[in-house]
C-alpha cells in the first residue's frame, strides 16, 4: 500500500490478503509508513510490516525480493512507497496494480484500474466477486473481510456523501453487509475513535490556523512541526482535517499544509468543478482526484505557503464560477 495509509488502503489491503490466504497462498502485507491507530482493530492489521520500523526492513526486502507476486493497491506511481519505490521496481516478481487514480505509471504486469471506482476496495470487492463466479456472498466474503472493504469504500465516499457515490457503491456495500458485520461499529472505531488530545489538536487548528480567503473562496490551515510536536501529534491525528475547510460557508477549496521531517505534505480539497488534483500536479508534485489531492513540496513551510497564495489569483475566476 501506500506511504501514510488511509482506510482505503489499508482495508482493501487486508481484505485482499484475508481472499489469498484463504486460497492458500502465502501473503505478507507490507507498509511503507506507519498506519493510524483508528485503523489498528481491522483484522489482519496487527501481521502488517512497516517498513519505515527498523526492525520490519529486513525482513520486508526479503519478502519482496522473495516474491512470486507484488499486489500494488491504491497507488498507481512507485514514488507512492517512498523509500520502497525502489526496491519494488528492482524486484523480480510481476507487480498487479489495483487502484482507482488517474494517470497510473505503467510499471506494473496486470491493471486492475478504474478511475469511476469510488475507492480501491471496491475495486478488490469486484475483483473476487469476478474470481469466484456464481458462489454466493456468504460463501466468498466473511465479516472480518467484509469490515475491511466496506471500511475502504466508507472512508473514500465521505460516509457515501461524495459525488463519487454509485449505484455501484451501493449494490457492493448492500452485498458486504448481506456478511452480517455491524456498520455502525466499522463508522464508530474510525470517527469517533479518537484520544482527547487529537480532540484538543482539532480545537487548537480550528481556532488558531483556519484562514479563510473569501474572494478566492478559499480556505488554508499550516502547521509548523514545532506546533505538531506541541501537541504531541502524530501523522494520524491530522487526517482528515482539511475537509473541515469546506464547512464554511461559500469556500469551495480547502488546502492543509503540514511540516513533518524535513518537508511539507499538503491537502487539498474542493468541489464541484474546481480541479485540485491539476493545482496539486502541476505547483505541488502531487495527483490524486479531482476534488481530493496531495502535494509534497521541499521548500519550507513559509515558501511553500507563499507559492499557494501567489498562484490562487490565476484561478479565481474558476474558483469564483463553481456552483
Amino acid at each position: 500500500m501506500h506511504r501514510d495509509p488511509d482506510a482505503d488502503a489499508l482495508g482493501s489491503s487486508l481484505g485482499w490478503a484475508s481472499y489469498l490466504i484463504k486460497k492458500g497462498h502465502d501473503v505478507t502485507v507490507i507498509s511503507p509508513t506507519e498506519y493510524t491507530a483508528n485503523l489498528r482493530w481491522l483484522s489482519g492489521s496487527e501481521h502488517v510490516l512497516v517498513y519505515e520500523k527498523q526492525t520490519d526492513q529486513v525482513k520486508c526486502k526479503n519478502k519482496i525480493s522473495q516474491a512470486t507476486l507484488i499486489c500494488c493497491l491504491d497507488f498507481s506511481a512507485l514514488s507512492r512507497l517512498k523509500d520502497l519505490g525502489k526496491i519494488v521496481e528492482e524486484a523480480p516478481a510481476p507487480k498487479l496494480m489495483v487502484d482507482h487514480h488517474l494517470e497510473p505509471e505503467h510499471f506494473a504486469k496486470w491493471m486492475v484500474w478504474d478511475t469511476y471506482a469510488a475507492a480501491t476496495a471496491q475495486l478488490i470487492y469486484k475483483l473476487i466477486k469476478e474470481l469466484e463466479g456464481n458462489s454466493p456472498v456468504t460463501e466468498i466474503f466473511d465479516i472480518p473481510m467484509a469490515e475491511c472493504l466496506y471500511a475502504g469504500i466508507m472512508t473514500d465516499t465521505g460516509s457515501f456523501r461524495h459525488g463519487n457515490v454509485t449505484p455501484e457503491v451501493h449494490l457492493a456495500v448492500a452485498d458486504l453487509m448481506l456478511t452480517g458485520f455491524d456498520s455502525s461499529r466499522v463508522h464508530r472505531l474510525i470517527y469517533d475513535n479518537a484520544p482527547l488530545s487529537r480532540l484538543q489538536f482539532l480545537g487548537y487548528v480550528l481556532s488558531q490556523k483556519l484562514v479563510v480567503l473569501p474572494q478566492y473562496r478559499t480556505a488554508y490551515m499550516v502547521l509548523t512541526e514545532a506546533e505538531l510536536q506541541k501537541f504531541n501529534s502524530s501523522s494520524g491525528e491530522t487526517e482528515g482535517i482539511v475537509n473541515y475547510g469546506l464547512q464554511v460557508e461559500n469556500v469551495v477549496m480547502s488546502a492543509m499544509f503540514i511540516e513533518r521531517k524535513g518537508e511539507v505534505k499538503i491537502s487539498f480539497r474542493s468541489v464541484g468543478t474546481f480541479s485540485v488534483r491539476d493545482l496539486a500536479s502541476t505547483y505541488f508534485n502531487g495527483g490524486g482526484h479531482k476534488n481530493a489531492s496531495g502535494g509534497r513540496s521541499e521548500q519550507s513551510v513559509n515558501e511553500t505557503v507563499a507559492t499557494f497564495l501567489n498562484i490562487l489569483p490565476g484561478y479565481q475566476q474558476e474558483l469564483l464560477n463553481v456552483d
